[in-house]
Protein backbone atom coordinates (compact mmCIF):
# COMPACT_ATOMS: atom_id res chain seq x y z
CA UNK A 1 0.00 0.00 0.00
CA UNK A 2 1.30 3.84 -0.78
CA UNK A 3 0.38 6.69 0.83
CA UNK A 4 0.67 10.22 0.46
CA UNK A 5 1.05 12.48 2.87
CA UNK A 6 0.68 16.86 1.91
CA UNK A 7 1.70 19.49 2.93
CA UNK A 8 1.64 23.09 2.86
CA UNK A 9 -2.40 24.67 2.60
CA UNK A 10 -3.10 27.62 3.98
CA UNK A 11 -4.70 30.77 3.11
CA UNK A 12 -2.78 33.55 1.22
CA UNK A 13 -3.15 37.14 -0.20
CA UNK A 14 -3.76 37.76 -4.21
CA UNK A 15 -0.54 38.15 -5.63
CA UNK A 16 0.90 35.71 -2.68
CA UNK A 17 3.09 32.35 -2.94
CA UNK A 18 2.44 29.12 -1.34
CA UNK A 19 4.32 26.02 -1.42
CA UNK A 20 2.47 22.54 -1.24
CA UNK A 21 4.77 19.22 -0.66
CA UNK A 22 3.55 15.35 -1.13
CA UNK A 23 5.61 12.70 -0.07
CA UNK A 24 5.10 9.27 -0.71
CA UNK A 25 5.83 6.14 1.49
CA UNK A 26 5.59 2.35 0.83
CA UNK A 27 6.76 -0.39 -1.31
CA UNK A 28 6.98 1.39 -4.52
CA UNK A 29 9.62 0.08 -7.11
CA UNK A 30 8.65 2.65 -9.94
CA UNK A 31 6.66 6.12 -9.98
CA UNK A 32 5.09 6.76 -13.65
CA UNK A 33 2.58 9.85 -12.58
CA UNK A 34 2.85 12.02 -9.53
CA UNK A 35 2.07 15.49 -9.51
CA UNK A 36 -1.33 17.50 -8.11
CA UNK A 37 -5.17 17.83 -9.02
CA UNK A 38 -7.38 20.20 -7.47
CA UNK A 39 -11.15 20.77 -6.67
CA UNK A 40 -13.22 24.36 -5.73
CA UNK A 41 -16.83 24.26 -4.68
CA UNK A 42 -19.10 23.05 -7.55
CA UNK A 43 -16.05 21.94 -9.90
CA UNK A 44 -14.71 19.05 -11.15
CA UNK A 45 -11.12 17.93 -10.10
CA UNK A 46 -9.02 18.97 -12.26
CA UNK A 47 -5.11 18.35 -13.01
CA UNK A 48 -2.82 21.19 -11.99
CA UNK A 49 0.60 19.93 -12.41
CA UNK A 50 2.64 16.66 -12.91
CA UNK A 51 5.57 14.48 -13.67
CA UNK A 52 4.77 12.15 -15.88
CA UNK A 53 6.64 8.65 -17.13
CA UNK A 54 9.69 9.76 -18.80
CA UNK A 55 10.15 13.05 -16.47
CA UNK A 56 8.28 15.20 -18.60
CA UNK A 57 5.91 17.69 -17.02
CA UNK A 58 2.33 18.76 -17.55
CA UNK A 59 0.95 22.26 -16.68
CA UNK A 60 -3.07 23.53 -16.38
CA UNK A 61 -2.68 26.51 -18.83
CA UNK A 62 -3.99 28.25 -16.30
CA UNK A 63 -1.42 28.20 -13.97
CA UNK A 64 1.72 27.82 -16.44
CA UNK A 65 4.07 30.71 -15.63
CA UNK A 66 3.10 31.18 -12.47
CA UNK A 67 3.39 27.27 -11.03
CA UNK A 68 6.13 25.38 -10.90
CA UNK A 69 6.28 21.79 -10.12
CA UNK A 70 9.81 19.63 -8.95
CA UNK A 71 10.68 16.42 -7.68
CA UNK A 72 13.24 14.35 -5.19
CA UNK A 73 12.99 11.06 -6.64
CA UNK A 74 15.37 9.83 -3.71
CA UNK A 75 12.46 10.87 -1.52
CA UNK A 76 9.48 10.43 -3.55
CA UNK A 77 8.56 13.56 -2.83
CA UNK A 78 6.81 16.55 -5.41
CA UNK A 79 6.44 20.13 -4.45
CA UNK A 80 4.38 22.51 -6.11
CA UNK A 81 5.78 26.51 -6.18
CA UNK A 82 2.66 28.12 -6.39
CA UNK A 83 3.10 32.11 -7.06
CA UNK A 84 1.06 34.96 -7.94
CA UNK A 85 -1.66 33.30 -6.36
CA UNK A 86 -5.44 34.53 -7.66
CA UNK A 87 -8.76 33.86 -6.04
CA UNK A 88 -10.06 31.66 -8.80
CA UNK A 89 -6.58 29.36 -7.32
CA UNK A 90 -8.25 28.30 -4.49
CA UNK A 91 -9.33 24.80 -3.93
CA UNK A 92 -8.51 21.60 -1.94
CA UNK A 93 -5.21 20.42 -3.81
CA UNK A 94 -5.06 16.72 -3.62
CA UNK A 95 -1.75 14.46 -4.44
CA UNK A 96 -2.10 11.58 -6.48
CA UNK A 97 0.42 8.90 -7.70
CA UNK A 98 0.70 6.19 -9.36
CA UNK A 99 2.87 3.58 -10.59
CA UNK A 100 4.31 -0.24 -9.14
CA UNK A 101 5.18 -1.78 -6.29
CA UNK A 102 7.59 -3.97 -4.85
CA UNK A 103 5.34 -6.85 -5.33
CA UNK A 104 4.79 -5.65 -9.34
CA UNK A 105 1.32 -4.37 -8.40
CA UNK A 106 0.37 -1.06 -10.03
CA UNK A 107 -0.90 1.76 -7.41
CA UNK A 108 -2.74 4.30 -7.64
CA UNK A 109 -3.38 6.37 -4.45
CA UNK A 110 -4.60 9.75 -3.46
CA UNK A 111 -3.57 12.65 -0.74
CA UNK A 112 -6.24 13.69 1.55
CA UNK A 113 -6.22 16.64 0.28
CA UNK A 114 -5.15 20.36 1.81
CA UNK A 115 -6.71 23.76 1.73
CA UNK A 116 -5.40 26.45 -0.35
CA UNK A 117 -7.58 29.69 -0.15
CA UNK A 118 -6.52 33.08 -2.07
CA UNK A 119 -8.32 36.34 -0.53
CA UNK A 120 -7.90 39.91 0.97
Amino acid sequence: QVQLVESGGGLVQPGGSLRLSCAASGRIDRINFMGWYRQAPGKQRELVAAYIIGGSKNYADSVKDRFTISRDNAKNTVYLQMNSLLPEDTAVYYCNCQGRTTMWRDFGSWGQGTQVTVSS
